[in-house]
């Protein structure tokens, strides 16, 4: 059986999909109180903390490194401030327990603008140093739009594989096959939420009708509140939902707002967990905790269709 580890571990959507493949985990480490807590809740075992303060010796052996290292300084709705940004530089940590412990793979997820963030510097440093210490890197942009999921969410996937576990003879890697399953946002929508949910105001405007409307994989925007920027835009349940954030304000923020039957509205919780492919036994945080929880969290079968791809283990 190989034994994994989850960094920057959140709510858990690596181990989800890990564990499900028959992997186990054998340490887990993450900053944040309120993901601890709501890990803790899960799996039954308190992640270690800050992992700038774990020696790479007091880590158990492994044979993987799972990490959604933080994205903050990468996103495109952030300051894109890369290795400067402290969160950006947690990535060396990664880099220290591979260097110690040798795993045969390294599998991280990030936001889409790290590839580009810096004129392509900060994946260019991410390669080099990733070859130094024997790992050769394979990187995919994959949007969960087209594998079943009904939310955009662009991520790249990072497949770094000791170079000794590799063959001249078949492919490290490759890719998940997009799927096309036609699923949509109104699919998993509660008939009913709380009023609370509902928008009541009189800058509502919506430019599309529902008859207007063809279903797609991806987000349809059908209208907008005030002047329509961050977390004022609205969707057609037709279609799929915007990504999900840990951060971004407006009325719709960290969710987007749809058109229901009800009225315009965000996601709940559950709403949230369902277009994010967690089952709904799992536990998160209420309230503005929660949501950022989820907007952080890796997708458990996205996770799972990469870790399918490769080949040499």
């Amino acid at each position: 059986m190989y034994r994994f580890i989850d960094l920057f571990c959140g709510i858990g959507g690596f181990r989800l999909a890990l564990e499900a493949q028959g992997l186990e985990c054998v340490f887990s480490s993450e900053i944040d109180p309120n993901a601890r807590k709501s890990y803790k809740e899960n799996f039954c075992e308190l992640p270690s903390g800050d992992i700038r303060e774990i020696a790479a010796r007091n880590i158990p052996k492994h044979d993987i490194i799972c990490a959604g290292f933080p994205c903050q300084s990468f996103s495109i709705s952030g300051k894109q401030s890369g290795f400067s940004d402290y969160r950006g530089q947690l990535f060396y940590e990664i880099l220290r327990i591979a260097e110690y412990h040798k795993p045969y793979l390294l599998l991280l997820e990030n936001v889409k603008n790290i590839l580009t963030v810096n004129n392509g510097s900060v994946i260019r440093t991410i390669e080099k140093e990733l070859n130094k210490i024997g790992y050769d890197l394979e990187t995919h942009v994959l949007n969960s739009s087209f594998y079943g999921i009904p939310q955009s969410r662009e991520r790249v996937y990072f497949v770094a594989l000791r170079k000794d576990m590799k063959t001249s003879n078949k492919p490290a890697y490759e890719p998940p096959k997009e799927k096309n399953t036609e699923v949509f946002l109104e699919d998993l929508l509660d008939n009913e939420v709380d009023s609370s949910f509902i928008l009541q105001r009189d800058d509502i405007h919506i430019t599309k009708s529902e008859d207007e409307i063809d279903y797609k994989l991806q987000p349809i925007r059908v209208g907008l509140v005030n002047k329509g920027g961050q977390g004022e835009r609205i969707y057609s349940p037709k279609g799929h939902a915007i990504t999900q954030s840990a951060y971004g304000g407006g009325v719709g923020a960290k969710t987007g707002l749809y058109k229901t039957k009800q009225g315009i509205r965000k996601l709940t919780i559950d709403e949230c967990k369902r277009v994010m492919g967690f089952p709904p036994r799992h536990k998160v945080s209420s309230g503005v905790h929660g949501y950022r929880q989820l907007g952080n969290a890796v997708i458990p079968d996205m996770v799972k269709y990469v870790y399918e791809g490769i080949k040499v283990i």
